[in-house]
C-alpha cells in the first residue's frame, strides 16, 4: 500500500476486541496507523464463517460516509483488495475512548447517545432511495451470513415456538431496501472523539433496512442495564435520547412504520444476543434468563412503539 519505506521494518502491535478480523496498530517512520484484515472464520464458540469480501464492503462504506461526514469515520490510508486488507487512520484511545468502555464505567450521557442517533439517521437519510448505492452495496449474502443467519435463524433453532416469527423477521429484513446500513452499530464500534462520535467496523455494510441499525444500538443500551444495574436509569435515559433523536431525523419513510420495524427487530436481536451465535459476553445466567424472557414476550406479542418496550424493560428488569 506504499505506507512504509523500502528499508523500513514497521512495528506491529495486535489489538484485542475483534472477533472477525486481524487488527493491529502499526508504528512507522511516518506515524502510527491501523491495519485490518478479514478472517475466514470468526473467533466465536460456534462455527461461523463469512465471506472475506466483507472487508471490501467496509472500505466502501467508510468512503461513502466520509463524502458527507468525514469526521464520523477514520480516514482510509490504503487498501490491498487482493488480501482483503486495508489501513486506516490511528485514533489514539486517550482522545477517542470506546463508548462501550465508558458505559461499563457508568459514564452514560444521553447527549452523546443522541449524537450517535443523529449521525446514524443522517447516514440513512443521505443514502435513502438511492439506486446507485443500492447497486453498490447489494451485499445480501454478506448480511445474511453475518447477521440474519447467526442472529435470527440461529435463535429460531433454539426457540421452536418463536421460529416462524424469527424467520419472517429475517425474510422481511432481507427484502427491505431503503438506505445504507452499517449493520453493527454497537457501543464497542463507536468512539467518543473530540469532534463527536466516530463509527468503526462496517463489515456488515449493506443497502437494506435502516431499522436494523437503530434496533441494534438500542439492544445494547437495554442490555447494559443487566451488566451494570446501578447505572440502569442512565442507560434508559440514553435509550430515550437515541430513540427520540433517531426518529426525529428519519424523514425517508413514515415514522410509525419505521418505529414498528425497529421495535420488532429489537425483540429479535435481544433474543439473538442470548441464544444466537454471538451471545453478549457480559451477561450472567440470571441476566440471560431475564433478557430471553423479555425478548420472547415481545416476539410473541409484538409492540409497535419503543416507549412500550422501554417501560416494560424498566418494570421487568430494572426493579
Amino acid at each position: 500500500m506504499g505506507l512504509v519505506d523500502a528499508d523500513e521494518t514497521p512495528v506491529f502491535q495486535p489489538l484485542s476486541g475483534g472477533v472477525s478480523s486481524m487488527i493491529a496498530r502499526v508504528d512507522t517512520r511516518r506515524g502510527s496507523l491501523c491495519v485490518k484484515q478479514a478472517l475466514p472464520e470468526l473467533k466465536v464458540a460456534t462455527h461461523w464463517s463469512a465471506p472475506l469480501s466483507r472487508n471490501l464492503a467496509e472500505v466502501a462504506w467508510i468512503r461513502e460516509v466520509s463524502r458527507h461526514l468525514p469526521q464520523a469515520v477514520p480516514q482510509i490510508l490504503g487498501e490491498d483488495a487482493s488480501t482483503f486488507t486495508f489501513a486506516m487512520q490511528w485514533l489514539a484511545p486517550e482522545r477517542h475512548p470506546v463508548w462501550k468502555n465508558l458505559l461499563r464505567d457508568g459514564v452514560a450521557e444521553p447527549a452523546f447517545a443522541a449524537q450517535v442517533a443523529t449521525l446514524v439517521a443522517t447516514i440513512h437519510a443521505n443514502s435513502a432511495h438511492r439506486p446507485d448505492l443500492a447497486a453498490a452495496f447489494a451485499n445480501d449474502q454478506n448480511f445474511f451470513e453475518l447477521r440474519l443467519d447467526p442472529y435470527f435463524v440461529a435463535a429460531a433453532r433454539v426457540h421452536a415456538d418463536c421460529a416462524p416469527l424469527l424467520q419472517r423477521l429475517a425474510e422481511r429484513t432481507a427484502a427491505t431496501r431503503l438506505a445504507l446500513v452499517h449493520g453493527d452499530i454497537s457501543p464497542k464500534n463507536i468512539l467518543a472523539g473530540p469532534a463527536g462520535p466516530v463509527i468503526l467496523d462496517a463489515e456488515c455494510a449493506w443497502y437494506g433496512d435502516p431499522a436494523f441499525d437503530a434496533a441494534f444500538c438500542l439492544t445494547h443500551l437495554l442490555a447494559k442495564c443487566l451488566w451494570r444495574p446501578q447505572s440502569a436509569t442512565a442507560f434508559l435515559a440514553c435509550f430515550d435520547a437515541f430513540a427520540n433523536a433517531y426518529l426525529e431525523r428519519a424523514d425517508w419513510e413514515p415514522r410509525a412504520e419505521l418505529e414498528a420495524r425497529i421495535a420488532q427487530l429489537l425483540a429479535g436481536i435481544l433474543l439473538a444476543r442470548v441464544d444466537g451465535k454471538s451471545p453478549l459476553e457480559y451477561l450472567d445466567d440470571e441476566g440471560r434468563m431475564a433478557q430471553r424472557a423479555f425478548a420472547r414476550r415481545f416476539l410473541l406479542a409484538p409492540s409497535t412503539t419503543l416507549a412500550t418496550m422501554r417501560a416494560a424493560w424498566k418494570e421487568d428488569i430494572c426493579q
